[in-house]
């Protein structure tokens, strides 16, 4: 029973390193100037952002193609991720984990949620919710298909 336990807490410590060093590279991201991820890209991209469903998948698309996974396979992983998580809808919400918008993004850290910035998708704005999400998927499974491999394994990316 120990032994079980102390791999548990192994693992926890791990992904807590992981999702500080997500948000460490998501921030770096956001304050590097990176085309497409700094922000002054977050302030046009709350305007721009669409209402609808089929806008918010439109959207996703465009993005993605930033980081080369707007079509073929990455794409179709990407898509089927996020129509799982929800439904690319930037208002979901999950009441046991407390995950919200289009990449159902949870809080970490030590108060358990970053403050709303270019780093951490604000509930209104679907641009942001998707900037997010693709960094989050870049910087902890790589590509789409990774997330999308993880998902299929244990339920949750």
């Amino acid at each position: 029973m120990a032994r079980y336990r102390r791999r548990w807490r192994r693992r926890d410590r791990w992904n807590a390193v992981v999702a500080v060093l997500a948000g460490l590279a998501l921030a770096v991201l956001a304050h590097a100037g990176v085309p497409g991820h700094g922000a002054s890209d977050f302030a046009s991209a709350q305007a721009a952002a669409p209402a609808s469903v089929s806008g918010n998948v439109a959207l996703g698309r465009q993005l993605a193609g930033g980081y080369g996974w707007g079509s073929g396979g990455q794409w179709n992983c990407l898509y089927a991720l996020w129509q799982r998580e929800s439904g690319w809808s930037s208002t979901a919400e999950n009441p046991r984990s407390g995950a919200y918008g289009i990449a159902q993004a949870l809080g970490h850290g030590p108060t358990n949620q970053y403050p709303v910035g270019p780093a951490n998708p604000p509930v209104s704005s679907a641009s942001a919710q998707i900037r997010w999400g693709l960094g989050y998927v870049a910087v902890t499974y790589g590509t789409p298909c990774g997330a999308w491999a993880h998902e299929e394994a244990d339920s949750w990316y």
